[in-house]
């Protein structure tokens, strides 16, 4: 017979688990969900009376101002993203398989810009870039007149972008890479395959999931972002996340900002569900 303390005991056993989430799942609901449920609600109220409108949403899809900015942020946001895939799946590829000195120097320099602050890299990289910064006077002292013409416009940004996210997206590619055994590779070669079929049937399909996982992050850590075109795009057109601060801090209109906030969400789900919709369908396939 069961005595009453241990028959307690293990009534009150399975809420264990649930006790031990309940603290992170406090700190989840009051800094991640309840803010994103009050933005979604206070987008669709009007300022004055909290009544249901659509106006906000109406604001950013029809005006041609935040027009601008919309499609000024998805073409910097997209030419980020395939620039930075590309020369991050070459630098990764060449850092994997090649034995020389420079692959060994590229591989520890990769990591030095994660360890340099934003502003600083930002403030740098415009001291060198800017109509008055060092490859302008290099310039002058040989005699040419350099005038980049990369400041204030979307070139500048998108250079800052790649120098932010090429270290990041390398890292990610290089460990699916760092995964594929070497004798795999001198087995393919041993029976005729040339670079092309090896890298095409063997290093794709085993590195393209971890690209697709960097194409995600840097799609949406670059739609929001706000240090870089703040301090190197120009007045008009804006990204959204400087647009998105006009709204806050120069215009007061929270709902406005409310609804901006809801369409960058909706814009970086996208990216996440193609990821999500790839690695299901990846498992369908797995299981058939």
């Amino acid at each position: 017979m069961v005595e009453p303390n241990k028959r307690n005991h293990q009534n009150y056993k399975w809420m264990l688990p649930y006790i031990m989430v309940a603290p992170s799942m406090l700190v989840v609901t009051i800094f991640v969900i309840y803010p994103i449920m009050n933005s979604v609600i206070r987008s669709f109220q009007v300022k004055e009376t909290g009544a249901f409108t659509l106006e906000h949403y109406l604001y950013f899809l029809t005006n041609p101002l935040q027009q601008s900015n919309l499609i000024y942020t998805l073409g910097i946001v997209l030419a980020t993203v395939i620039l930075t895939i590309l020369f991050s799946y070459i630098m990764a590829l060449y850092i994997r398989f090649s034995d020389s000195k420079l692959s060994e120097w590229m591989a520890a320099m990769n990591l030095l810009p994660r360890f340099i602050p934003g502003m600083v890299a930002v403030y740098s990289v415009i001291m060198v870039i800017r109509d008055s910064g060092v490859i302008s006077r290099i310039g002058q002292i040989i005699g040419i007149e350099i005038q980049l013409g990369w400041m204030y416009n979307y070139r500048g940004i998108i250079l800052m972008n790649l120098w932010f996210n090429i270290p990041f997206a390398t890292l990610i590619i290089l460990a699916a890479l760092s995964g594929i055994q070497d004798a795999i590779i001198d087995s393919a070669k041993d029976v005729g395959s040339n670079k092309w079929m090896i890298f095409w049937k063997m290093i794709f399909p085993l590195s393209y999931k971890d690209a697709l996982i960097a194409v995600t992050f840097v799609f949406m850590s670059n739609v929001g972002s706000f240090t870089t075109p703040y301090l190197m795009g120009g007045n008009a057109p804006k990204m959204l996340g400087i647009a998105l601060y006009d709204q806050f801090n120069s215009y007061m209109d929270y709902e406005k900002a409310a609804a901006l906030s809801v369409i960058m969400f909706l814009i970086c789900s996208v990216s996440a569900g193609i990821y999500i919709y790839n690695n299901m369908r990846e498992q369908e396939w797995e299981k058939s």
